[in-house]
């Protein structure tokens, strides 16, 4: 077990007796009666001397005069070896809402996971230092959860009415982030990596134990294992800023990531987790022909067990998710075009968009949800796709031998009209054949 040592001022509500003074073997000469949190608000810091004094002036400010309950704000410091904890300590004794607790290990997951098993919050939630989100966002997080709607709440920089100012590159790698959680473990929720999430305490307390991830695929192991538990998430459009000073290492984490995208795969493939368990402990009951779901960002109850729509509703379904894929395709293959030439990009470019688009299209178009078949969905899938290969990588050849050198846009315009092309047969193809059995 991480060790951790605590630091709460005097009568503060995160009092001596508090659960993470316990954990963390800290003993004080006097006792006061303990005043639970509604709230209790985790920031995960790691060498933030200069910016964390600030972040938490601001928001113990923005709490004190705008959050109806009771709350505490826990900082969470990840084995710093500047005088990150030292300005924590002081904090705490400066706010009596605020707590400082010092791990001897790295590892954001690790940090959340020690204070949330510990806390006796009724609903826990944390936020990255810099404060990108925009703090208005923090209620309607979290009142959901207070209320009994949901279990689990995220902010999502993709949700529609979402404001966001980030680079290219970091926008890019976002949204394949969360094509690749849609089509290979099927996740419904729009943003993973949104540093601005809540849980519910007892929620916490059977999901953490299942979750092996110690640092930053921490939080989209627990949004998939909840959501694969029938558990109810809900999404708050976010106004975002980036943090140019963000030090985050992309490659080492985007590696991380994938690794623990396929063990999770493997886990839920395997049948190893006590997911049913879970789903019958925690999802709450519904009334007759309703069932648990995500919460869309309109607050909108997504049925996982729903049945598909009418043909008209499944084209108009369709065309939204081929269009959203051929956009995707388009920007993946002129981003890659001069790195690895045309037809490997199209090749690399074809096989994410098509991971994608058979899991939105098998969610959203023919309304299949939940893991059965999913793989055999995906293996007919890649089948279709080997069609699409053809008629794309075919007509760049047919340019290539017509015209011999050509403009990169007028490639572009031909592929687009291929896939054009293939996606009405793509249609045909999972309505009649892969999902079927479904209609």
């Amino acid at each position: 077990m991480t060790a951790i040592q605590t630091f709460q001022s005097q009568g503060s509500q995160g009092s001596p007796d508090s659960p993470v003074a316990e954990a963390a073997g800290a003993t004080q000469p006097h006792h006061q009666p303990v005043l639970v949190p509604a709230l209790d608000v985790v920031v995960p810091v790691y060498n933030e001397e200069a910016g964390i004094e600030p972040c938490i002036e601001r928001l113990h400010a923005y709490l004190s005069s705008t959050f109806p309950y009771r709350f505490r704000i826990t900082i969470a410091d990840n084995a710093s070896v500047d005088s990150t904890f030292e300005i924590a300590t002081r904090l705490a004794a400066r706010y009596r809402e605020v707590e400082a607790v010092h791990l001897e290990q790295k590892g954001r997951g690790r940090a959340l996971r020690a204070v949330w098993s510990a806390s006796d919050a009724t609903v826990l939630a944390y936020m990255d230092v810099d404060l990108s989100t925009d703090l208005t966002a923090l209620l309607p997080l979290v009142a959901p959860l207070l209320s009994g709607h949901s279990e689990l709440a995220i902010g999502s920089r993709l949700a529609r009415g979402s404001r966001v100012v980030r680079g290219t590159k970091r926008e890019l790698i976002s949204r394949c982030y969360n094509l690749i959680l849609r089509g290979t473990l099927a996740a419904g929720f729009t943003d993973a990596q949104c540093g601005f999430k809540a849980i519910r305490g007892d929620v916490a307390q059977r999901l953490l134990p299942l979750v092996e991830d110690t640092g930053w695929f921490f939080d989209t192991e627990l949004l998939v294992l909840a959501e694969r538990s029938g558990l109810r998430i809900h999404e708050v459009p976010v106004d975002w800023v980036d943090d140019p000073d963000s030090r985050v290492d992309i490659v080492a984490t985007a590696t991380a990531d994938l690794k623990g995208v396929a063990r999770v795969a493997r886990a839920l493939t395997s049948g190893e987790l006590p997911l049913a368990g879970i789903r019958a402990e925690l999802r709450p009951t519904h009334s007759p022909g309703r069932t648990a779901g995500s919460i869309s960002a309109t607050g909108r109850t997504v049925d996982p067990d729903g049945v598909p729509p009418g043909l008209t509703g499944q084209v108009i379904r369709f065309a939204t998710v081929g269009l959203v894929s051929t956009v995707a395709y388009v920007i993946l293959y002129a981003l890659m075009r001069y790195g690895i030439g045309a037809q490997a990009a199209n090749l690399v470019a074809l096989l994410i968009t098509t991971v994608g688009n058979t899991a939105a299209n098998r969610s959203l178009t023919f309304g299949v949800h939940g893991p059965h078949r999913w793989w055999r969905h995906q293996f007919q899938g890649m089948a279709v796709f080997l069609l699409t290969l053809l008629l794309t990588s075919g007509s760049l050849a047919l340019l290539g031998s017509v015209t011999g050198s050509v403009h990169h846009v007028v490639e572009i315009t031909v592929l687009v009209l291929a896939s054009l092309l293939a996606t009405a047969l793509r249609f045909t193809l999972l309505r009649t054949w892969v999902f079927k059995a479904h209609r």
